[in-house]
């Protein structure tokens, strides 16, 4: 009789949980381990929210990734018995029509998806916490909507626990890839059949060869807000806003489900060290932040800061995923940003698929960084999510 195969997961931030849940489901027996508490209030996947939408400027192969990202996410909620996905629409604008904007305009269009051309007078009717200044062009779509991102990082370890995955607290000081191997500080040593590093921001440090300097860690901020009252019940029934501008770019995610507004940085800083520096925002950072959504939101003066903080991402070069072996037994997951959390069931689903077959791992890099369509392999894999 076969033995079952192992698997080992550094890290258990959503990337990591969803890898093991991918194992799990086709029998691997797993380990996570995991430097912090889970929730890891230091991961970067660990906050009230992250988005889901279609619009993803030129990055074709990434807005294509959106609707498996979905069918993923259902079979997750079925799993954990809870939906944790507010729909809110995508409410996107921008000084002109060209660049960020334009281009998921050109992209959508291609692929046959639904959206509402606005001008900014029709952008203030109808969303009037909004204002039109500035506003060249904008766009509306239904489809989209807030990931409750730290309750599902909860809900996922709880039902990964339940089903028999064991969680290990424990920090990784080296990474020996040939072996499929950690070494742990307390001078320990934990392997398996196959390693799976998802480390978030600390993964570049672990895996310098790998990784550096193409991906690097880098320090975001984000602002919380309370909107002022007059318009807190539109604010409820608000899309996220998306202003991506290159020289200035931020989004807002609504306040779904008991969470604040927040308002968050879309570029990227590339500085920061994940291990050393504080996670609270200086009243600067915040306020640099806060400069850009002023002339968004109608009656900012009126809004109040109820915190603001930084978090770390892991960053590549072009934005892309690397999802990747580094060895024959091991497989390296980073490069996330800010807009991986969508993608990580279907990422995690693709991996266990790719671990269990050659066919499979040959087509995930390329598919992962979004330059091309699934390989017949994967294709498979991802077309099963809906049986």
């Amino acid at each position: 009789m076969a033995s079952t195969p192992s698997a080992l997961v550094l890290g258990a931030g959503i990337m990591g949980l969803s890898v093991a849940w991918g194992l799990a489901r086709r029998g691997f027996a797993v380990r996570v381990v995991e430097q912090d508490a889970v929730p890891n209030p230091r991961g970067a996947s660990v906050d009230h929210h992250r988005l889901i939408r279609h619009a993803y400027g030129a990055q074709a192969g990434y807005m294509r990734m959106v609707d498996p990202a979905y069918a993923a996410w259902d079979q997750v909620w079925r799993d954990i018995n809870e939906v944790l996905h507010i729909p809110t629409g995508v409410l996107a604008v921008s000084g002109s029509a060209s660049g960020w904007l334009g281009e998921s305009r050109a992209t959508l269009a291609a692929d046959g998806l639904a959206f509402t051309d606005l001008t900014a007078a029709e952008v203030a009717a109808r969303f009037p916490i909004f204002t039109e200044a500035g506003i060249g062009a904008a766009f509306h779509m239904d489809a989209g909507g807030v990931l409750l991102a730290e309750r599902i990082v909860a809900a996922l370890a709880r039902h990964l626990a339940a089903r028999g995955v064991v969680f290990e607290r424990a920090r990784a000081v080296a990474v020996d890839a040939a072996r499929a191997s950690l070494r742990l500080a307390d001078g320990g040593e934990r392997s398996a059949d196959q390693l799976v590093v998802a480390a978030g921001p600390w993964a570049p440090r672990l895996l310098p060869g790998a990784l550096a300097p193409r991906v690097v860690a880098s320090r975001q901020i984000l602002v919380l807000l309370e909107p002022p009252a007059q318009h807190r019940e539109a604010w409820s029934r608000a899309p996220m806003l998306l202003d991506l501008a290159e020289d200035g770019g931020f989004y807002a995610v609504p306040p779904v489900a008991g969470t604040p507004l927040k308002i968050g940085d879309h570029r990227f800083s590339r500085t920061g060290d994940p291990e050393a520096d504080s996670r609270d925002a200086t009243p600067a950072e915040a306020e640099e932040i806060l400069a850009f959504a002023r002339p968004r939101l109608r009656d900012m003066a009126g809004y109040r800061v109820i915190g603001a903080r930084a978090c770390y991402y892991d960053v590549e070069d072009r934005e892309r995923f690397v999802v990747e072996p580094i060895a024959p037994r091991c497989l390296v997951m980073s490069g996330f940003t800010g807009h991986g959390f969508k993608f990580a069931p279907v990422l995690g689903l693709a991996v266990a698929a790719a671990l269990a077959d050659p066919a499979v791992l040959s087509g995930l890099p390329a598919w992962a960084a979004g330059e091309s369509r699934p390989a017949p392999g994967l294709l498979a894999a991802l077309e099963s999510l809906a049986a």
